[in-house]
């Protein structure tokens, strides 16, 4: 049913409002892609999955533990003697066992180098649920959080939709590898007040989404040192935070607050195990609160979503396994490195270049220089080559709040070697250009920029194929977290 007049009337603000963020590119590529799947033997002319950052390389090593510990399972007959306990438990404190086990995780992750309390460990339904139940325990609707750009777009929905929680970018820019800084942070929380609008807190992601980059001590220092001087929240998202694959290791905001002073109360970590571990279906979110008063209220709120007995069950054995999981974050950190290597090698052989980093499950794509012009209209016309002709989901920066037009966002964990190959093929065959021997390196000139341009211009684009508004059999929005 259609949202008329009369829907308008008879439902809520929020079942009628605009402001979920699907209307945007991000999610417009996901529908090209669910109304055209690539397959390599049933349809190998498909669009091609580049827009969904799933971790899919270790999936096998969990696999394997799961066979060969059977009793971790209620569903099978080596755990059904657990089956009642389990399926009978339903304290949104969780159970005992998974807090502990996640709590020694998230400082294994982080290189013990801190702990965790079990006793703060809040669930929610997948960081999307944790997200919105952090902001929901921090701010009143009309209240604003900065949050640097490029950023996630999905915060748009899970931290405003249902909220009303305002979201101020605070820009970063190439000329420095879109590091923050605080000229900029001092400027978005300026210009904030002076528009009357309250600030409770600063949000942001680290490693960073869409950048995999990671923010180094001394900025994480700036940070904490910014949000305690306005007695204002800061709120880390950490979800990437396994994903790390090369040097230098990362930094959580755990352990700045070990080593300055500052209102801890004001800390907060968002974490799951969607990234880390490859598995956002299991919906595991978790909010991780130095302020008891949140913790206190987030318990009773994360009745709302709460992560399944029987997932906690299993998750408490598989994480309590401290043999399976120190092989398991370096075999994941290996493959992903190799991975980035190869994509990002490949990018390189056809004068692609990507921001330099070492986190995540993508790469923020420079590709500026193959703009008609260097507009964020000129970065859609781009966008709908590559997703109509070239058959590539990827997502243009300007769906991130970049505020330069040019940068994309190409995931390169939830596919096998093969998609990969044919991936890079793809791109190659349009940069060079149709005629040309398959994989050789384009000449880096002027000329050779300027006849990409060209063709670009002599393309005829449909805006109706992309619709904001067109239909999707499969719904991305009900997907994990990318």
């Amino acid at each position: 049913m259609e949202f008329g007049s009369e829907n308008h009337q008879i439902l809520s603000k929020i079942a009628t409002n605009d402001q979920h963020g699907e209307n945007s590119p991000y999610f417009d590529g996901w529908k090209a892609y669910d109304n055209d799947p690539f397959h390599p033997t049933k349809n190998p002319n498909g669009v091609i999955q580049m827009g969904l950052a799933e971790n899919q390389l270790p999936c096998d090593l969990i696999e394997k533990w799961v066979k060969n510990n059977p009793k971790a399972s209620i569903c099978n007959k080596e755990g059904v003697d657990r089956f009642k306990d389990i399926a009978n438990f339903q304290d949104y404190h969780g159970l005992p066992e998974f807090r502990n086990a996640v709590a020694k995780f998230m400082g294994r992750v982080r290189g013990d180098r801190v702990t965790f309390d079990p006793d703060r460990i809040v669930m929610g339904g997948g960081a999307t649920g944790a997200s919105e139940l952090i902001m929901f325990c921090l701010a009143d609707p009309g209240d604003a959080f900065l949050v640097p750009s490029p950023y996630y777009p999905a915060f748009d929905r899970d931290l405003r939709w249902r909220t009303g929680v305002k979201l101020i970018p605070v820009i970063c820019e190439s000329f420095n590898n879109f590091q923050i800084t605080k000229s900029a942070l001092e400027e978005a929380y300026e210009k904030a007040i002076e528009a009357n609008t309250k600030v409770k807190g600063l949000i942001l992601a680290n490693p960073s989404n869409p950048l995999g980059t990671i923010l180094d001590r001394e900025t994480l220092k700036i940070l904490v040192k910014f949000v305690n001087n306005r007695n204002i929240h800061l709120v880390c998202d950490e979800i990437y935070s396994a994903t790390v694959f090369n040097p230098p290791h990362f930094i959580s905001v755990s352990e700045i607050i070990e080593e300055i002073e500052c209102k801890r109360d004001l800390i907060h970590i968002i974490y799951s195990l969607s990234k880390d571990m490859g598995l956002p279906g299991f919906r595991v979110g978790i909010v991780y609160s130095y302020n008891d008063s949140v913790v206190s209220c987030g318990r009773k709120m994360s009745s709302f979503g709460l992560v399944s007995s029987q997932t906690q069950h299993l998750l408490a054995s598989m994480l309590s396994d401290e043999e399976f999981v120190g092989n398991f974050l370096a075999e994941s950190s290996s493959r992903l490195a190799n991975r980035h290597r190869i994509f990002t090698n490949g990018l390189e052989q056809v004068g692609i270049r990507c921001l330099k980093s070492n986190a995540g499950l993508f790469c923020w794509m420079d590709l500026r220089w193959l703009l008609k012009e260097q507009t964020f209209d000129g970065e859609m016309v781009l966008w709908r080559v590559i997703i109509n002709d070239v058959k590539l989901n990827v997502s243009p920066g300007s769906s991130f709040h970049c505020s330069e037009p040019g940068w994309f966002r190409v995931c390169f964990a939830n596919m096998d070697d093969e998609t990969v190959e044919v991936a890079l093929k793809r791109i190659r065959m349009f940069t060079v250009g149709k005629g040309k021997a398959e994989g050789k390196v384009p000449a880096k000139n002027n000329q050779w920029k300027k006849n990409l341009r060209l063709s670009f211009s002599s393309k005829i684009y449909e805006e109706s194929i992309m619709s904001p508004h067109s239909p999707m059999p499969q719904s991305p929005l009900l997907k994990a977290r990318t």
